[in-house]
């Protein structure tokens, strides 16, 4: 496979590292209690970091047992500004830099992985394959160009490693993918011949068989389809088993999410209550979490009255039958009821993140693993611009609720953020800071 990985990247030499580099990393020893509410974080260092240096990424960190399957680490190469990048990930994990640095492409990154976890076909994870391909990267003789992708998912299993080498042009499509632990390949992958949609595949079986070869498509992640050719009989097919279906639900328990409050002004048609990635029902939602999370609720309602401005006594809602819902903050003994439309943008922005923080797959829009408990999933919550819009008492509001929620296990969280949050994040205990400066 490893040729074939090659093949794929030899048209952009300039992207690639033999030995992969990652970005400075603080990593903050775990959470034991969480920040008061109100509670402002420390910023006392310096706009650039340097009063409290990074440790580096290779640094050991104490042996987590993960309970739940989480992405721990994702892989770049190849790949927008990112070359032979490596990104640990904590249950909450803050990726700063300045703009172009590629704080984004590492969420779309992950995003494709969800996307390909799910069942998605390679086009549906990759609409525009051509922008992950570096500006500078040419093709080769045949006219191929690609990146690399990749992740590390923690769980009951094991580490286990999952590698994907995609050729973007001339024809989008999987050249090369393995799934492994501890160094065990227990799935190959490798385009054979270029002119059939398929990829020879091989993955373990065990016993007098040793190994099992078979095509699969080039379109779509092999791992997410051997549960379904898989059969489980042997000792080296259930632990290949075991490996995927780790894989595959820690990938497919994520939610992008990025509120847009233009969109959230507005009263919203009443519906399942399932909150959308850009929180244009937001209404909707909270008519549904005020009935039937009533715990969740009080605690945003708690939220919001640090991060909203005046007197904040509760979140109402007003859904007259058949018509559409409208959100409230309520203003108690000091004045009537505030409609949410009339709140400002970063307010708006505030109340959608903390509600997803707080709430679970089954109030948000995504497609978890059905078959599995969700006592046996961990939410992955990707943000992008976590704290724009934001002032210093929001953000760090919310990172009190993302350590809350986090700490507990089910939750984790992925988010870009400006220079000012990720100062404060640097010195709180349980946040790890990805640095992609220079």
């Amino acid at each position: 496979m490893d040729a074939t990985l090659d093949a794929a990247e030899a048209s952009a030499p300039a992207a690639l590292s033999d030995t992969p580099a990652g970005p400075p990393v603080h990593d903050a020893p775990p959470v034991e209690d969480p920040v008061p509410p109100g509670t402002s974080l420390p910023d006392a260092v310096s706009p650039s970091g340097r009063d409290l240096p990074p440790r580096p990424a290779e640094v050991a960190a104490r042996p987590v047992v993960h309970h739940r399957p989480a992405v721990t680490e994702l892989r770049l190469s190849a790949f927008g500004a990112h070359r032979g990048a490596v990104f640990p990930l904590g249950p909450v994990t803050f990726l700063t830099g300045p703009s172009g640095s590629g704080k984004s492409q590492v969420l779309a990154a992950y995003e494709a992985l969800a996307g390909l976890g799910a069942g998605a076909t390679l086009e549906e994870a990759f609409p525009d394959p051509r922008a992950r391909i570096p500006d500078r990267a040419l093709p080769d003789g045949e006219g191929r160009r690609g990146f690399r992708i990749g992740c590390t998912v923690d769980g009951p299993a094991g580490p286990v490693r999952l590698d994907l080498a995609v050729q973007a042009e001339p024809v989008l499509r999987i050249v090369g993918e393995r799934l492994s632990v501890d160094g065990q390949i227990l799935l190959s992958t490798a385009l054979r011949d270029p002119g059939r949609r398929s990829v020879q595949a091989s993955w373990l079986t065990g016993g007098a068989v040793g190994v099992t070869r078979a095509p699969l498509p080039d379109d779509r992640l092999g791992t997410a389809l051997l549960p379904l050719r898989v059969a489980g009989a042997t000792a080296g097919q259930r632990q290949v088993l075991a490996a995927a279906e780790q894989v595959v639900v820690a990938l497919r328990s994520v939610f992008p999410c990025d509120p847009r409050p233009e969109r959230m002004r507005a009263p919203a048609p009443p519906g399942a209550g399932r909150l959308l990635g850009d929180c244009a029902n937001l209404a909707d939602v909270l008519r549904r979490t005020r009935h039937e999370c009533g715990t969740r609720h009080a605690l945003l309602a708690a939220a919001a009255r640090t991060g909203c401005s005046g007197p904040v006594e509760g979140l109402d809602v007003r859904a007259p039958a058949h018509g559409p819902v409208t959100a409230l903050l309520d203003r108690g003994s000091a004045g009537p009821a505030t409609e949410l439309g009339r709140l400002g943008a970063g307010e708006l922005r505030f109340l959608a993140l903390a509600l997803v923080l707080l709430t679970g797959p089954g109030v948000l829009a995504m497609d978890p693993a059905a078959e599995l408990l969700s006592a046996r999933q961990a939410l992955t919550v990707l943000a992008d611009g976590f704290d724009r819009g934001l002032d210093r008492r929001q953000s760090a509001e919310l990172l009190r609720l993302a350590l809350l929620c986090c700490g507990r296990g089910h939750v984790r969280l992925l988010a870009t953020v400006g220079e000012e949050a990720a100062a404060a994040a640097r010195v709180t205990p349980g946040v790890t800071v990805v640095d992609l400066g220079p």
